[in-house]
C-alpha cells in the first residue's frame, strides 16, 4: 500500500467523497442532490474519499454538528482539477522552499491537501495515509455547482456498521463497507502535494 495514495469508491466518471453535517444541511442535500442555500460557499469545506476516516472524524455520525453522513459522488475531472490546484496544508521545505513561499502559495490555492493516518474498522491509525481535500473559493463553488453527480445519506449505513463493530462482529461489519480501491492518478497530479 503506497504511503500517499488515494483510495476511493469510483467509477469511470465519478469518485465518491464523504462529508458530515448537521441534519438541517445534510437532510436537504441528500433529498435534493445539492447543498441548500444555507450551505456556506465562502468557508473551506473538507471532502474525504475514505469512509473509515470520515467515521473517525464524525464518530460514526454521533458528534454534534456531524450527525448526517453524506456520500457525495463528484466528477473525476473536478476532483483532479482540485488536486492540481491544491497546496499542502503544512510546509515541506523540499517541496516549497522557504516558509514564506509556501504561505503565499497556500493563500492563493483554491484547495489544500492534508494527509492523515488511514483508519481501520476500530478507527485505530494505519501505517499509510488518507487524503483530506479542502475546497475554498473557486473550488468550493465548482464543487457545489458543477461537480456533484449525486448525494446519498449514508448515516444508516454508518450506524449499522458501528453497531456490528461494537457487538464484536468485524467480518459482518467489513462486508458492509463501501469498496474503496486505488484511484488512478498520474504521478504529476500528486507530486506537489505529497508530504
Amino acid at each position: 500500500m503506497p504511503r500517499f495514495g488515494v483510495r476511493a469508491r469510483h467509477t469511470a466518471s465519478t469518485i465518491t467523497v464523504y462529508q458530515a453535517y448537521r441534519p438541517e444541511i445534510g437532510g436537504p442535500a441528500a433529498r435534493d442532490g445539492r447543498f441548500p442555500s444555507t450551505w456556506k460557499r465562502d468557508r473551506m469545506t473538507w471532502i474525504k474519499p475514505s469512509f473509515l476516516w470520515m467515521m473517525y472524524r464524525c464518530g460514526w455520525g454521533t458528534k454534534e454538528g456531524q450527525e448526517t453522513v453524506l456520500a457525495v459522488e463528484i466528477d473525476r475531472g473536478g476532483f483532479e482539477w482540485a488536486l492540481r490546484h491544491a497546496c499542502l496544508s503544512h510546509h515541506v521545505p523540499a517541496l516549497h522552499g522557504d516558509r514564506a513561499s509556501w504561505q503565499a502559495r497556500l493563500r492563493q490555492a483554491p484547495a489544500r491537501v492534508q494527509w492523515d493516518p488511514e483508519r481501520d474498522l476500530g478507527l485505530a491509525p494505519l501505517p499509510y495515509r488518507s487524503l483530506q481535500l479542502g475546497l475554498a473559493g473557486e473550488a468550493a463553488v465548482r464543487y457545489a455547482d458543477e461537480w456533484i453527480a449525486g448525494i446519498e445519506d449514508v448515516t444508516p449505513l454508518a450506524a449499522k456498521i458501528h453497531a456490528l463493530v461494537r457487538s464484536g462482529e468485524p467480518e459482518r461489519a467489513r462486508a458492509l463497507l463501501p469498496e474503496e480501491r486505488p484511484y488512478p492518478l498520474d504521478d504529476e497530479v500528486l507530486a506537489h502535494v505529497r508530504a
